[in-house]
Formats: structure tokens, sequence, C-alpha cells
């Protein structure tokens, strides 16, 4: 199972981000954990400045804004 954390203050685009890692994941058939992360220090620790981040099996993907769905549908693919 893949291990996705987004990454913020849990602001409605974090909330959003997660949802639609969600959507995509089920869309395109893949198992997928989803968690929170909205501690300030532990959002620190991987190099995130700006919120929504998002962390795929624990490699930073993206951060800043919430992602579209073609970049999350490529993080969800078998390498």
């Amino acid at each position: 199972m893949m291990e996705v954390i987004v990454l913020g203050s849990g602001c409605a685009k974090c909330t959003k981000t997660a949802e639609l890692i969600e959507t995509v994941a089920r869309d395109v058939g893949v198992d997928v954990s989803v968690r929170k992360e909205t501690d300030p220090e532990a959002i620190m620790n991987y190099g995130i400045m700006s919120t929504p981040g998002v962390v795929v099996d624990g490699e930073v993907k993206h951060s800043g804004s919430m992602p579209v769905r073609a970049q999350i549908e490529a993080w969800l693919r078998p390498a």
C-alpha cells in the first residue's frame, strides 16, 4: 500500500488535496493510505515552506498549491 501524507495547516486547500488524492487513487485502482499532517515542526522537517505539500512513500512530490489530477496519477503509477 502506498503512503501519502498531505502537509498543511488543515486549510480548505489541504483538505481538498487529500480528498482529490483519495478520489484519483480509487479511480485508477491504487490502494493508498492518505493522512494529513498539521504539526508545523513535522512539516518543516520535510523542508516544506508553503502548503499544501504532498509526500508519497517518504518523498516530497509537491508543495505550494493544489496538485492537478495528472500529477497525482503520475505519482500513483508503479515505478
